[in-house]
């Protein structure tokens, strides 16, 4: 039968066809999805487990079949095959597994892990199996008009409600009894707060994280940072531009203003290498980090080694902050990885610095275009974020350096002492690593890292603060005041106005919400002094995670005023009182002029 035939053939039928697979599909996902929180939560015994990854089998099964079915009855089968290949990968890979596990009796994947000698044990079935299960359903949410009808609300607000989401889909994840090494579950002001500060991507913990969660608690906050450093609505829009040809002017106009790319039709081009260049990055990262283990660490075996480079290099670029070991590095068995350390410091900053200054930078096609012009300049946000930055730096190595000499730098030598300070002041503005002891450092180190954590990362990062860019305009701004002249300029460009008073706002919403915040912890933790609860706010609202050990033992009240400031410093003072705002009726109108003494 001539192909011409068979999709004459077909014709009649394509859509109740295309209807019934739709709906199977959205069936089984769900199906699947809730065995996989069943067997991942509140199943113990194995043979329950083994029986329910058999039902996810045959879910696969289905799904493999529609796909053939929908290639059946595509008619442009090859350019429907080009437009898929994502899911059809996904698709080759479940197939073959299928095949060779259950009619060849070759476990092929299982095999395969093996030759390299890693153990694949029920635990990481589940990770590949969730991992996919995740990847599918989303694909499926986002070939429905449900994603697009939220994007009709305004940027600002969807990405406010992605977080939330987020953020009450791991706290409901993280109560599973499974998910916890004691026995219970977890109780939930402590689970939102874990939730909270992994998508926040911030650091701050109640528990620990290496000893308190099983692998599957861990593997979903290796997910909640993940998705958090990234934001949802990035990772979403990703998946649309792989499995359609192209992005409707609506979801590009949504990314343009989330990603504050340079225009709107730029941003499906910027968009796939933010995320390709950041799977990329933390991949190498963590490759790096599995050759900086100390020789003398122990792992139990090499799986856990490769789960704890990546849950390293991961949280490292989302500038989370977060590790497997119960001080941080500051544990006995990394404490002197110097070379770790650096590795960590580097994507800290790749982290920090901004996802357009690092596609500036870093993407094969800037380089390139150097490589054939070297004159030509990075963009002006490039050299703003990266020349405050390492201002920034500079000053905080420095400052650490002469600061702590003779306290928690005394038993160090002079090589070990600068890179113990350099790594302070990387991961004090963003991340949230610590090396020393905090609760050991002097006051007046404690005040230049609140002072460091406020200003924190460049726009566009994973970090949080009131952003570099902002604090240089304000300098620039109050510099131009003083030398009495009319225009703020940078780079021989102008910076408009109202720039400086979006620069001059966030500043003050960012310290008076920092100031009733610990006004109210003063309340409800009185236990602890004010330079104590000061660290833990600002590093709340920055999203640092630095803390001098009082986390654990706040209150209820406190840790819930913490969710809340993590919460805000995450999605931005200025985004959040923009989607909370209402927009003014007109603006074409101006009273007469006065004078007000100032100063």
């Amino acid at each position: 039968m001539s192909t011409e035939r068979l999709n004459r053939a077909l014709y009649g039928s394509k859509l109740r066809v295309y209807a019934i697979m739709r709906r199977t599909t959205y069936l089984l996902t769900l199906i699947s999805v809730g065995l996989l929180v069943y067997a991942h939560g509140m199943v113990e015994d194995p043979d329950t487990v083994q029986k329910v990854f058999y039902a996810i089998d045959g879910i696969f099964a289905v799904f493999v079949t529609i796909y053939l079915l929908r290639i059946l009855y595509a008619f442009e089968r090859v350019r429907f095959l080009r437009r898929t290949w994502f899911e059809g990968t996904l698709m080759a890979i479940v197939f073959i597994n299928l095949v060779g596990t259950y009619l060849l009796q070759l476990p092929i994947i299982y095999n395969l892990f093996d030759s390299v000698d890693i153990k694949v044990s029920v635990e990481l079935y589940r990770v590949a199996v969730s991992v996919y299960m995740l990847v599918l359903l989303l694909i499926e949410l986002l070939e429905t008009r449900v994603y697009f009808k939220v994007l009709q609300f305004k940027p600002t607000v969807v990405f406010l409600l992605s977080f939330v989401f987020l953020i009450l889909l791991g706290s409901g994840l993280l109560m599973m009894p499974n998910m916890i090494t004691s026995p219970g579950s977890m109780r939930y002001i402590d689970a939102l707060f874990m939730a909270t500060t992994t998508s926040c991507v911030t650091g701050l913990v109640v528990v620990d994280p290496g000893t308190y969660f099983t692998f599957s608690g861990q593997v979903v906050l290796l997910m909640l940072i993940q998705l958090g450093g990234l934001g949802i609505l990035t990772f979403a829009t990703f998946f649309v531009s792989l499995m359609r040809q192209g992005m409707g002017i609506k979801q590009h106009l949504a990314m343009y203003e989330i990603l504050e790319s340079d225009s709107i039709f730029s941003t499906q081009h910027l968009l796939r290498k933010l995320v390709l260049m950041t799977f990329t990055i933390e991949a190498v990262g963590a490759l790096i980090i599995f050759t900086t283990w100390d020789k003398n660490l122990e792992f139990v075996s090499l799986g856990s080694k490769i789960f704890y480079s990546v849950f390293h290099s991961v949280s490292a670029f989302c500038n989370a902050g977060i590790s497997l070991y119960p001080e941080g590095l500051y544990t006995a068995a990394v404490r002197n990885s110097y070379a770790l350390h650096l590795v960590i410091a580097v994507l800290i900053i790749l982290g920090g610095i901004g996802f357009p200054t690092m596609i500036d930078v870093l993407s094969p096609q800037s380089i390139r275009a150097r490589m054939r012009a070297p004159w030509k300049n990075w963009r002006l946000l490039t050299r703003i974020s990266i020349y405050t930055s390492i201002g920034l730096i500079a000053l905080g190595t420095v400052g650490f350096f002469l600061l702590e000499y003779f306290n928690t730098l005394a038993h160090l030598n002079f090589g070990e002492a600068v890179i113990t300070s350099f790594f302070q002041s990387v991961t004090t503005r963003t991340a949230g690593y610590n090396t020393v002891d905090i609760s050991a450092l002097s006051v007046p180190t404690l005040l230049m890292f609140i002072f460091l954590m406020f200003i924190g990362a460049s726009p566009g990062s994973t970090g949080g603060g009131i952003k570099t860019t902002t604090f240089l305009i304000i300098l620039l701004t109050v510099w131009t005041t003083i030398r009495g002249k009319r225009y703020v300029e940078i780079g021989k460009r102008t910076i408009p106005h109202a720039v400086s008073y979006k620069a001059f706002s966030v500043f003050v919403f960012a310290a008076i919400l920092n100031l009733l915040f610990l006004f109210t912890l003063t309340i409800t933790d009185s236990q602890f002094d004010v330079m104590r609860l000061a660290i833990e706010q600002v590093s709340a609202f920055a999203t640092v995670g630095l803390s001098t050990g009082i986390t654990a033992g706040m209150s209820d009240a406190g840790k819930g005023v913490l969710i809340l400031s993590m919460f805000i410093g995450r999605v931005g003072t200025l985004t959040l009182a923009v989607a909370l705002s209402t927009r003014t009726t007109t603006t074409a109108y101006k009273f007469p002029e006065t004078h007000v003494p100032v100063g």
